[in-house]
């Protein structure tokens, strides 16, 4: 497919991934972005003297997908990956639990960590291991076929009580589904924890970007897309989408240097989030592309919190029975000052956060940060800010499976990615990156005549 002309629209993962892939088969490739960097829902802000990132994407161990293309931008190093699964549980007036897995073969690898789980009674923890041992169990087919449930109501037919579900369960399906068991699909919440923790032992270890986002995507992407030969414009509006001589328009314009009004290319891959690809794609594939904006969105709120000594000792904790989920040291990333602790606290399905004002967050979590961290206590409060993403991902609720398009050709010459569609995983790192090198493929069997893989079903996942 050599001097193929292809053009990406879109310069998150999924695009980055794809405009790799389709480079490396000798396409002349240009990616076109709107915002001024690459990263998409991944990235950066610098405020008060901190560098945040505007989320917590951690990953695990069996995100082969997103790790691979760490190693292709030359970021490896600057993320880690925890020997073995280890989550400090931590409860306001209570001595901290770590749930820490075994080297035994699932699911006895999660056994010990269960049997000495103080947040909840020995009688939860055993009804609790059978939950679990139903789940491993349950089939990709059988779970879509019970996917008018939500995970919340599949774990109470099988004895968890609300209690267990946000003590336990939630711990994994807030911060992998960005939904609470209690509104998210049972599909995609039996698949996360199945791949994650429940089919291997290592799979669920947990990894960390120990650096910015900035650094260890944005940046690197420019420079690996750079070398690889693909043409980026930043700034840069694809307004619509038509059929021209030979292939597609991609019309929009406003890169630096760029004239004219749009972008003529044989090939196009929309690697967009699912409310704009509907919008750019509505006009030329027509009412096909409706069904994808009933995917929904949820958002994710972070605060940043600056203390003037250290409260917390560990690089990261989930609470329970506070309205805190996930609290990160992110104090060297940050670049905190000396002897002060920058803390980024992640709030995900945060529906009820992202209406409130940044006064009302403060009178809710700075006290909670005080039950919860002794340390905090006695501590100076000295910045508090505030990120939100309204549409961080779509709303894994139930039935949002059958919404989702394939990653592929969508028609002669079109596909599709984004972490939106159909990889089997919800909307993490690792689905953009598996979507960008399903499109790659796809474009790349048709352009060379051979078989493609099927096409993508625009309502079917």
């Amino acid at each position: 497919m050599s001097a193929t002309r292809v053009v990406v629209v879109g310069g998150g993962l999924a695009g980055i991934a794809a405009a790799l892939d389709l480079a490396d088969a000798g396409a002349e490739v240009t990616l076109v972005e709107v915002r001024p960097r690459l990263g998409g829902a991944a990235y950066s802000v610098s405020r008060e003297g901190l560098e945040m990132d505007n989320g917590q994407h951690v990953f695990l161990r069996c995100c082969d997908s997103y790790r691979a293309l760490l190693e292709r931008l030359g970021s490896s190093a600057l993320v880690s990956v925890q020997p073995r699964l280890r989550i400090p549980v931590l409860r306001p007036g209570h001595e901290p639990c770590v749930l820490r897995r075994g080297d035994l073969r699932p699911p006895l690898h999660l056994a010990g960590a269960l049997a000495r789980y103080r947040h909840l009674t020995l009688r939860e923890r055993l009804v609790a291991a059978r939950a679990a041992l139903a789940l491993m169990r349950l089939s990709p087919d059988r779970a879509h076929a019970l996917e008018g449930l939500t995970l919340g109501q599949w774990l109470a037919r099988h004895g968890q009580g609300q209690k267990a579900i946000a003590s336990l369960w939630d711990l994994i399906a807030l911060p992998t589904l960005n939904l609470p068991a209690r509104e998210a699909s049972l599909e995609l919440g039996a698949f996360v924890f199945q791949t994650g923790l429940l089919q291997s032992a290592g799979a669920g270890d947990i990894g960390f970007h120990e650096h910015t986002l900035a650094d260890t995507l944005g940046r690197p992407a420019e420079r690996t897309l750079a070398d690889a030969g693909v043409r980026v414009l930043l700034g840069w509006r694809a307004r619509g989408l038509a059929r021209g001589a030979g292939g597609f328009e991609v019309l929009g314009g406003g890169g630096e240097g760029e004239e004219g009004d749009g972008l003529s290319a044989e090939a196009v891959v929309v690697a967009l989030p699912h409310e704009r690809a509907a919008g750019l794609l509505e006009p030329l594939l027509g009412a096909r592309v409706r069904a994808w904006r009933g995917l929904g969105s949820s958002p994710i709120v972070n605060l940043h919190v600056v203390y003037d000594r250290r409260v917390l000792d560990e690089p990261f904790a989930a609470g329970v029975r506070t309205p805190l989920q996930y609290v990160f040291d992110r104090s060297r990333a940050g670049g905190a000052p000396a002897g002060h602790q920058y803390l980024a606290v992640s709030l995900s399905g945060a529906a009820r956060e992202m209406k409130m004002s940044v006064d009302e967050l403060r009178e809710l979590y700075v006290p909670a940060l005080r039950a919860l961290l002794p340390r905090a206590r006695e501590a100076c409060l000295e910045l508090l800010l505030v990120t939100r993403e309204h549409a961080a991902t779509f709303r894994a609720a139930p039935g949002s499976n059958s919404l989702r398009p394939r990653p592929g050709l969508a028609t002669p010459g079109l596909a599709l990615a984004g972490a939106w569609t159909a990889t089997r995983w919800p909307a993490t790192l690792e689905s953009a990156v598996m979507s960008g090198h399903a499109a790659a493929r796809a474009l790349i069997a048709e352009l060379e005549g051979r078989p493609a893989e099927p096409a993508a079903a625009l309502a079917g996942g």
